[in-house]
């Protein structure tokens, strides 16, 4: 039966996708010499762990939405869910490179968004926690099911530049806002009433508003 070792080596930006994907590199390695395994059905949680770095004052009050106040970190700072995806890996006998593809979003309404955006340098302490199918060969009687234990994970740090980097090249000096639709409908028509040409304008036009009325 496979006993396999997992470790994230490596991140890239994947070059040439509908949607901004970062992919990570895995190494596997089966403990068990000699075993051919046939393939993997491979499922994997990312997970950040935000208590593993730390924050300047500028990341604390971008953080504040997420975590609130920064003197209750001690006991508001958790790790929080990033995304579930899955991978199939091709046969391969002692250890092999598999690359994990996993899609991101610039929707602010998504937690791991804000997080990402919240930060301008160093890395990002990942935890990766796999499950899934392996099918391997047994000597001479054919192909066998087995299942990846649940306590295997590794650890990665992503460097933050790299995710800049992805949005930077998908959203070039933008980003991304999702609104309910009644409210679309009500700025639309504030754009169309004062004959504003683009949505920045028209933003641009009711921050101003909103400030001469503070002032």
């Amino acid at each position: 039966m496979p006993d396999l070792d997992f470790a994230v080596i490596e991140a890239d930006v994947l070059p040439y996708a509908a949607l901004p994907t970062l992919l990570f590199k895995l190494r596997i390695a089966n403990a068990v010499e000699g075993e051919p395994i046939h393939s993997i059905l491979l499922r994997a949680q990312i997970r950040i762990e935000a208590a593993r770095r730390h924050y300047d004052a500028e990341a604390e009050a971008r953080l504040r939405e997420l975590f609130g106040e920064p003197h209750r970190w001690g006991e508001t700072l958790r790790g929080l869910l990033w995304t579930h995806t899955t991978a199939v890996i091709p046969g391969f006998t002692g250890n092999a490179v598999a690359e994990l593809p996993i899609t991101c979003t610039y929707d602010f309404d998504v937690t791991a968004a804000k997080y990402f955006h919240a930060l301008e340098d160093g890395e990002v302490p990942l935890i990766f926690l796999f499950s899934g199918t392996v099918f391997y060969a047994h000597g001479g009687e054919g192909l066998r099911i087995a299942q990846i234990p649940w306590e295997k994970e590794a650890q990665f740090r992503l460097p933050i530049r790299i995710w800049k980097e992805m949005m930077d090249r998908y959203f070039p000096n933008s980003a991304w806002l999702r609104v309910h639709k009644d409210v679309f409908d009500r700025l639309y028509r504030y754009r169309t009433e004062r004959s504003l040409p683009t949505w920045e304008d028209a933003l641009e036009h009711l921050l101003h508003a909103a400030a001469d009325r503070e002032g």
